[in-house]
């Protein structure tokens, strides 16, 4: 009975020098996300929570080493969880803006670049914004589609009406209690494809559009920030962000994103002028030999030819998933 004890003790004593230093090397973290907002988080037929931003997470999780769970709140109520400091950060197709940031919002780099489009039925005579006065729309609140519909409304002369969720204003749509809606571009189409809705975007409808990003709501999650951004500028590096996007919306679409990203930063190594390519020249001055003189003209002498960069351009940017059972319905949830 002793030596049993003994070997218990032993055994217990094993277990508790592992488990804190599995807690000391990975960071945590929980997430919160909509429920439906296919192709971005949805649940499959198999029962399984997907999309672009469940994989793109997971990726950068693995890639940065930080362990998370996941959990599928709605769209209102993951931005209250992140508030009320019960989730660390929110993914959830959430367009990166001015009224965002100004209200408390901290973004990460954009990882999808996404447009805002009006749909209407199959069958449906309008053909533009001009075909919309003295009529009802649908949008879902809080949305980017909802505040696309909004900056419209007074210049032609509709009327709006809010839903919680985006299968509840598609079916509003085909029973002709609005005449049409407003959404992201992506998720419409998706959403009408995979459901054969008897729907129609008018994709020359669509606004500027701005990229999804990361969020967190307290400076305090700005390592979770920095984190994402690291893990982002990796996957886009190596890859698996253009195998995760074809994945859901096709390769040519997944080809595009990545030049948006890579175009991006080549115009942003223009803006600068590199020391290093100038140690010939002596150090920090470029010898400028059509003003020989005048003299060398230092780099911060001269500041409109703009910012040294001094090796700036450094990598920049979760893996348990506890999913959640309640999904809700299956067709695609709003442009956020």
């Amino acid at each position: 009975m002793k030596k049993m004890m003994a070997m218990l003790l032993t055994g217990a004593l094993a277990a508790s020098m592992v488990i804190p230093v599995m807690a000391e090397d990975a960071k945590h973290f929980t997430i919160a996300t909509d429920t439906v907002f296919k192709p971005f988080e949805y649940t499959d037929t198999d029962g399984n929570f997907v999309g672009i931003d469940v994989d793109i997470l997971a990726a950068i999780a693995e890639d940065q080493g930080f362990t998370y769970d996941l959990n599928s709140l709605g769209w209102d109520s993951a931005i209250a969880a992140c508030q009320a400091k019960q989730a660390d950060g929110m993914i959830a197709g959430a367009s990166i803006t001015d009224e965002r940031k100004e209200s408390g919002w901290i973004f990460s780099d954009g990882y999808f670049m996404a447009t805002q489009s009006m749909t209407v039925k199959d069958d449906s005579d309008i053909k533009g914004f001009e075909d919309l006065e003295g009529k009802t729309v649908g949008v879902k609140t809080g949305t980017q589609g909802a505040a696309y519909a909004e900056s419209l409304k007074e210049e032609y002369g509709f009327d709006i009406t809010y839903f919680e969720d985006s299968p509840t204003m598609y079916q509003a749509v085909v029973g002709g209690q609005v005449v049409s809606c407003f959404e992201d571009t992506p998720i419409m189409i998706t959403s009408i494809q995979d459901g054969s809705l008897p729907l129609k975007v008018l994709t020359d409808t669509a606004n500027d559009g701005a990229p999804y990003g990361f969020a967190v709501f307290n400076e305090d999650g700005q390592e979770l920030i920095d984190l994402f951004n690291a893990g982002l500028a990796n996957i886009i590096e190596n890859g698996t962000y253009e195998e995760i996007v074809a994945k859901y919306l096709g390769e040519e679409t997944a080809a595009a994103s990545v030049k948006s990203f890579t175009a991006d930063a080549e115009e942003e190594d223009e803006d600068y002028i590199d020391v290093d390519e100038n140690e010939d020249q002596g150090g920090e001055y470029i010898d400028v030999d059509e003003n020989e003189d005048q003299g060398p003209v230092s780099v911060d002498e001269t500041e409109d030819q703009g910012p040294v960069s001094v090796d700036e351009t450094e990598d920049q940017g979760p893996v348990s998933v506890d999913e959640t059972e309640d999904q809700g319905p299956e067709a695609a949830d709003d442009a956020e």
